[in-house]
This record gives structure tokens, C-alpha cells and sequence, in this order.
């Protein structure tokens, strides 16, 4: 996360410029950034590498034509500096895609047979937005004052990560983008290896590929070495753990992402954010991986995704391969699929609406069968409704499996807070359960952590019952002074009294009770489920058919009671209106 306030404020007023310039669809306000800022760290490497070269007595040759470079154009007047840019920076830019050997169409076959650097292919179409000269004066002038020479890596993929986040904040593109805790909680639960292939058939931004690299960048750094932000985020990534195999493999062969963002605006997006997060060569190439031209096959040891839920697909155009699921429900078919291109031993982490773990069409059946019969199911995490606010209310979950394998029982966890509030506003809270879904996670098969939380538990039960006795005999005493003070008369003020202090001591009560309470109700989102539990119930993996939740014992006073006061109200309510009548006459 980017916690330098200038830094922010610098890409607050750089967004706002562009924005009130005309570029008012959020994604090409973040290419056109993409692209300035991309040019620049272009600008920023060549000078590293010439000053070494001068510092080693060494005659260096730029692989950039002068006239290319950030420090050639950007001392040009406004006018000469968008004409230098349109007429040659952005020709150079749009030759870097034609390197290839072989050339593709934009929406034809762009697999890794055919190129190798997804960014040198996009380049191909890329095109200046920006058409006011002294909005690229500004622009380039805020650019420069970033200094993103000076700031490591960390800080140049947190910059571009905080102008990703303003997807989430700009209207309906904010479908494109996870909130990147989750991403990094799913992360964190698959817990990817140096010499593991990643990949995500939805990438959208690339942020699940982004994270799955600085994951294992921060397994391979010397603890010494790294510092993490208030928000738990790690910096100072170097690994110098990683052997020269394993930094190569990460850096050419390690993480694919597709997409099918035709516009190739996303494509662009996702790969310079590769680029900028330290992923020199990326792979993010345009596809819909639910079609006919996408055959991988057992061609990842780990995927990582959150598809999109856009209802049916044409069913003209779905793969032979998936034809057998009989749906053309996308997440329900991305299932099939991750199932597909996952080696024998490979793990997912996707997310999916909560109806593909209730849903009770033969489809939907199927897939969870299959998941559980033929594969490993590892866990569930059901997430609140709120999570994907302003732009989406529906409640999903994530599904984490292995392929093959044997399913014997299922790990829950029934997630009712993220460290943001669910509105539409997701402001920041102190709830967060997160932390706990790690701890569980990481700790499921350990016999000690479980018999630990299970003496907490008892424990917790132990201390709160005698409470809620109690709170039981204050609601009747409550309940009883309650009607009792509606029929008594204005001068018994003794009624009254009793009425406020046994209010008061109820509320002192529940003030030792929530803490409690709150204390089993996290204890109990955790839980284990059977194989012949969920197949008995038709597959169904809904937490909440599972959850044991105990529900607090409500006072009702007895029939007989309620009886007998509705009759000395009725006595009481005859007699009031008596004495009114009399005082009528």
C-alpha cells in the first residue's frame, strides 16, 4: 500500500488533472498514466545503466533512440512535446510489438507459442489519449516529481497498485479489481512456491499474479530484511534467497494471465503492472478461456482467480471439453476448466458467487460433486455480501481445492468481517477476521491448535452461562415492573425506580456478556464438515447449514401470566375511563 501522504497526493492530483482534461473513463486515465510513467522508468533505467557504465570506465550504448527518451521531449514546449510524442514516441512504442517473429491479430491466437512478452504484443495498439498540451506538460512536470528513480521497487508497484484502486472508486469498472486483501488472504492460504507455474484465466488488472510473486519474494528475503506498513503490508522484497534458477524461472516461465478484454485496454494495464512490480518479461495475453481457441491442459501447478459472474456464455462457443458440463453458466464453467489446466497435485483459490454452493440444478450439483468425489476440497470461506460494494452486493465465497486427491472432510470458515465496514462507503474497522482465517488455516491439521480452541471455547461457555442465567431473571424481573408501572398510579414512584435499576444493572450485564459472546461467536466460524455430511445434503456447501450458532434463550413470560395481566390492564383501563365519565358530569 502506498503510505507516503505526498506520493498520494502527487497521483490525487495527477488523476484529478486528467480527469477534468477529458479523460474520463477511469481505464484510460490509468493507461495514459501507464504509458507516461512506463517512458519515464524506460528514461530512469537507461540513466542507471549509463552511469555504471561510466563508473566502470565503460562505453555504454543506449538500446533507446535519443529521440525516445523521457529527458530528449520533455524539456519541448507544449505543443512540440504532444506532436513529438504522437508522431514519434508512440510509433516507437507500437514497433516494440512487431519484434515478433510471428505476427497475430489483436483477437486471433496470442498463446505463449506464438510471443513471449504480452507488453512488446500491446504496444501494437497503443494510442495517445491525451490531447491537450498543456495537460501533458503537467502530467510529465508531477511525473518528474515523484523522483521514481529514487524509490525501490516496492514503492513503484505501490504506486501503480494506488492507481489501480481508483477502479474501485470511479463507477462500474470497479468490476475488475478484487479488493486486494482478499487477494492477498487467498495468497497467503495457497502459499505459492519459487518453482511453481501460477496462473489466472480472468486477470483482469494481473493483481492475483502480482501478489503471488511478492509472496514468494517475501519468503525468500531474509527476515532482517524486511519491514512491513501499518497495514501489514511487506517492503523491501529483495529475495536474495532465490537461486539463479529459480529468479529466472520466476521471471519467463513462473505466471500466465488471459483475458478477453478486446479493447486490449486491460491487457496493457495488466502487463505494464507486471512490468512495474518487478516481472520483467510478462505473459498476459488476450483470451477467453472459456472458448474453443483455449486447450491448455494440466499446465499449471496453481491457479488464483476471481471470475467474472456475467450470467450465461454462448453456447456456440464454449469448448468441446466443457461441453459435458451442460451449463453455460461462466462460473460454473470456469470450475470445469481451472479443473482442466491444473496438473495432477495443482491448487486453486477462486472465488464464486454463493449460489454454486447451494444451487440445486443439475449443474450446479455436478460441479461440487465433482469437486468433492474426484478431487480434493480443501476449504470454504464464505465471505459477507458486503465485500465487493458499491458495485456488487452478492455474497460469494472462496473455493480452495486440489486436483485429485481424496476428499474426507472439509475445512469452514464462515467469515463475517474483512477490516472494512460492508456499506457502500467499505471504511476501515477494527473487525477483522482475516488474521484468524490464516491462523486457522495454516494451523488446520494441527491436533494441539484445535484441541486449544476447543478448551478456549469451553471455557468461554463456562464463564458466560451463569451470566446469561442471570440476564434471564433481570428481562422477568424487567418484564414485570414493565407492567406493573403502566398500571400504577402517578404517585408510586417506587415502581419506576425499581424499574430504572434493574435496567441499569442489564445493561451492566450485557457489558460483561458481549465481550464473551464475541469470543465464541469467532471460535465457532471455524468448523470441520464431513464428506458424508455435505453428500448427504446434495453437495450443498453453505456455511451456514453447517455453523452450530447458539442462540441466546429469550424471556417470555408464561401464557398464564400474559393472561392474567391482560386482565388487571382491561380492569385498570375500565376504571380510568370511569373516573373520566365522572368528571364529564
Amino acid at each position: 500500500m502506498l503510505t507516503d501522504p505526498k506520493l498520494r497526493s502527487q497521483v490525487d492530483t495527477l488523476w484529478d488533472k486528467l480527469w477534468s482534461g477529458g479523460l474520463s473513463n477511469p481505464l484510460d486515465a490509468i493507461e495514459q498514466l501507464s504509458y507516461l510513467l512506463f517512458l519515464k522508468r524506460l528514461d530512469d533505467e537507461e540513466n542507471r545503466k549509463e552511469k555504471l557504465a561510466r563508473l566502470r570506465g565503460q562505453t555504454y550504448e543506449s538500446g533507446i533512440p535519443e529521440p525516445m527518451r523521457w529527458r530528449h521531449w520533455i524539456h519541448f514546449e507544449g505543443s512540440n512535446a504532444l506532436k513529438h510524442l504522437r508522431e514519434q514516441v508512440f510509433p516507437w512504442f507500437r514497433a516494440l510489438g512487431n519484434n515478433n517473429e510471428e505476427e497475430t491479430d489483436h483477437k486471433g491466437d496470442l498463446s505463449p507459442q506464438k510471443t513471449e512478452n504480452s507488453f512488446e504484443l500491446y504496444m501494437k495498439n497503443a494510442e495517445l489519449k491525451i490531447n491537450k498540451s498543456n495537460l501533458l506538460i503537467e502530467a510529465c512536470k508531477l511525473i518528474d516529481q515523484m523522483q521514481i528513480a529514487s524509490q525501490n521497487q516496492d514503492v513503484q508497484g505501490d504506486l501503480y497498485e494506488y492507481l489501480l484502486s481508483k477502479l474501485s472508486t470511479a463507477g462500474r469498472n470497479g468490476q475488475f479489481r478484487t479488493p486486494r486483501h482478499i487477494i492477498r488472504m487467498m495468497v497467503q492460504m495457497i502459499d505459492p512456491k519459487p518453482n511453481e507455474r501460477i496462473g489466472d484465466l480472468a486477470a483482469g488488472t494481473g493483481g492475483f499474479l502480482v501478489n503471488a510473486y511478492q509472496h514468494i519474494l517475501e519468503q525468500k528475503t531474509l527476515p532482517e530484511n524486511l519491514t512491513y506498513d501499518a497495514d501489514g503490508w511487506p517492503h523491501h522484497l529483495t529475495g536474495e534467497l532465490l537461486t539463479d534458477d529459480e529468479r529466472q524461472f520466476l521471471q519467463k516461465e513462473a505466471f500466465r494471465g488471459y483475458d478477453n478484454d478486446s479493447g486490449m485496454t486491460m491487457l496493457r494495464i495488466g502487463s505494464m503492472n507486471l512490468i512495474l512490480h518487478g516481472i520483467e518479461q510478462p505473459r498476459f495475453y488476450y483470451m477467453d478461456t472459456l472458448s474453443k481457441d483455449f486447450n491448455e491442459s494440466r499446465d499449471y501447478d496453481i491457479i488464483l482467480m476471481n471470475p467474472p459472474f456475467k450470467g450465461a456464455v454462448d453456447p456456440n462457443d464454449i469448448n468441446p471439453t466443457l461441453s459435458t458440463s451442460n451449463t453455460t453458466k461462466s462460473e460454473l464453467l470456469f470450475l470445469h476448466v481451472i479443473l482442466r489446466v491444473l496438473d495432477i497435485g495443482g491448487r486453486c483459490a477462486v472465488i464464486v458467487p454463493d449460489g454454486v454452493l447451494f444451487g440445486s440444478s443439475k449443474a450446479h450439483v455436478n460441479i461440487r460433486k465433482k469437486l468433492i468425489e474426484e478431487n480434493r476440497l480443501d476449504g470454504v470461506v464464505c465471505m459477507p455480501s458486503g465485500v465487493f460494494k458499491p458495485y456488487a452486493g452478492v455474497s460469494t465465497a472462496i473455493l480452495f481445492f486440489t486436483r485429485g486427491g481424496t476428499t474426507d472432510r472439509i475445512w469452514f470458515y464462515d467469515m463475517e468481517h474483512d477490516g472494512f465496514s460492508l456499506d457502500d462507503k467499505r471504511q476501515l474497522v477494527p473487525e477483522n477476521d482475516i488474521p484468524d482465517i490464516l491462523a486457522c488455516w495454516s494451523s488446520r491439521n494441527d491436533v494441539a491448535f484445535q484441541d486449544e480452541r476447543n478448551q478456549q471455547l469451553k471455557s468461554l461457555r463456562e464463564q458466560i452461562t451463569p451470566l446469561k442465567a442471570e440476564k434471564l431473571k433481570l428481562q422477568a424481573a424487567i418484564n414485570r415492573l414493565t407492567f406493573e408501572s403502566v398500571i400504577a398510579s402517578e404517585e408510586d414512584a417506587q415502581i419506576h425506580t425499581l424499574l430504572e435499576q434493574e435496567q441499569q444493572q442489564l445493561a451492566g450485564l450485557q457489558a460483561r456478556i458481549s465481550p464473551l459472546q464475541w469470543q465464541i461467536n469467532q471460535l465457532t466460524r471455524q468448523f470441520w464438515v464431513t464428506k458424508g455430511q455435505v453428500k448427504t445434503n446434495k453437495y450443498d456447501l453453505s456455511a451456514s447449514r453447517y455453523r452450530q450458532i447458539e442462540q441466546d434463550e429469550v424471556y417470555y413470560a408464561a401464557p398464564d401470566v400474559t393472561i392474567r395481566r391482560l386482565l388487571e390492564l382491561e380492569q385498570s383501563i375500565t376504571k380510568s375511563i370511569k373516573e373520566l365519565a365522572g368528571l364529564l358530569k
